[in-house]
């Protein structure tokens, strides 16, 4: 819930910044659905940036107030949505299934969902971190997912907004664990074809070492795309990663 209180002239300068960064790496903005349609207008000249939701509901339609459809964020400008976010798992009590149920709902309505995976402190400590993310992956995903419509982000829960990071080395271990189940469900090609990102106290000054490790395709940038300066030397990484 950020964006608003004095800040949009922040979101401006975000949203301007980042369409001339996205010459030759996508970049996603996904604002809360407040402004999925400012931005998606201010970018529409532009066309290198993309613009997502946070979350949407399983339904199409219906009586569930306060939700927010797939085809609602489609038709608000949106092309993709973040869906079992840490926060969404925690504070909401979303579990894998309902994850599942929201991506076929995604792409449903036509959407790239970006589906989050994470651990918690207390699974990490205990060496539970391959086998619960090897659980959520497998729970989260349906079988006809492929890698034009589903991305997957890593997002350790004790990294999120703490200043923590997991190591270059941590990370590398999770993510070649993820590749491998990915390809074992999904057969080699498919496996190796789909994004994996990295999320987690992601700033301008540990970018670059972690999109380097390998199978590690971009980011997942929670606090630090509240300031333009911070999210756009993160692209520019990104840039000199490629």
């Amino acid at each position: 819930m950020n964006g608003l209180n004095g800040h949009l002239d922040e979101v401006r300068a975000i949203s301007g910044g980042s369409r001339d960064a996205a010459i030759d790496i996508d970049i996603l903005l996904c604002p809360p659905a407040t402004l999925i349609r400012t931005i998606s207008d201010a970018l529409s000249e532009g066309g290198h940036v993309r613009v997502g939701g946070q979350n949407c509901h399983k339904a199409e339609k219906g009586a569930h107030t306060g939700e927010v459809s797939a085809e609602m964020l489609r038709d608000a400008g949106a092309t993709h949505v973040i869906l079992g976010h840490s926060e969404r798992r925690a504070d909401h009590g979303e579990g894998n299934d309902t994850v599942r149920d929201k991506l076929a709902a995604a792409h449903r309505a036509g959407l790239v969902a970006v589906v989050c995976i994470g651990e918690t402190l207390a699974q990490r400590e205990a060496g539970d971190t391959l086998t619960v993310l090897g659980d959520q992956l497998t729970g989260s995903l349906h079988d006809d997912v492929s890698p034009s419509d589903t991305v997957i982000a890593y997002e350790p829960v004790w990294a999120i907004g703490t200043g923590k990071t997991a190591s270059p080395d941590d990370v590398a271990e999770v993510h070649k664990h993820l590749r491998q189940r990915l390809a074992e469900r999904f057969g080699e090609e498919r496996g190796q074809g789909f994004r994996l990102l990295y999320g987690g106290s992601v700033q301008p000054g540990n970018a670059a070492a972690l999109m380097a490790v390998p199978n590690v395709d971009g980011a997942l940038v929670g606090g630090a795309s509240l300031k333009a300066q911070d999210f756009l030397a993160i692209c520019e990484a990104a840039r000199n990663c490629r």
